[in-house]
């Protein structure tokens, strides 16, 4: 059976790559501004799969699950009907509780949207707490972030 497709990480950036199908358009075919937000959820979860972030079976376990606690995107130019669109995301700053992300919208060399979005990570309870080491450790090697990571987000 076929696999879906996965990302990749290079040189601290992970990219995605995907296509403007006829479900992301409006009636104009140019894609709702909606839809670069689900993209960018799609990417991040790829992210942590590379990464080997198991999110699922931390939550399963009671340990918590990443929220997300603040975005801001900017939208610049429009996507088509079969575009072919380029995610980059890179990790501006880790912390022990959250992680503070920027993500672009490609086509070809055009930017398209860009978006900084910060995870936090909270119990089941609903409040910020650490995240596992490991998971720290996987963002700073993907970001080469050296240094003591700050206990505040």
């Amino acid at each position: 059976m076929p696999q879906p497709l996965s990302g990749m990480i290079r040189d601290q950036v992970h990219h995605y790559a995907l296509r403007v199908f006829f479900e992301d358009t409006d009636l104009s075919a140019v894609v709702y501004h909606a839809n670069y937000l689900r993209w960018f959820e799609r990417a991040r979860s790829d992210l942590l799969d590379l990464l080997g972030i198991d999110q699922r079976a931390s939550f399963e376990a009671g340990e918590g699950a990443y929220v997300i606690s603040d975005l801001s995107i900017r939208y610049a130019a429009s996507a088509r009907l079969g575009d072919t669109i380029m995610l980059e995301t890179t990790a501006q700053n880790v912390s022990a509780t959250s992680c503070r992300l920027v993500q672009r919208a490609l086509r070809d060399a055009t930017l398209i949207a860009q978006m900084t979005i910060r995870v936090v990570f909270v119990g089941p309870d609903g409040r910020p707490r650490r995240q596992p080491d490991a998971w720290v450790d996987a963002y700073r090697q993907f970001a080469k972030i050296a240094g003591p990571v700050p206990d505040r987000g």
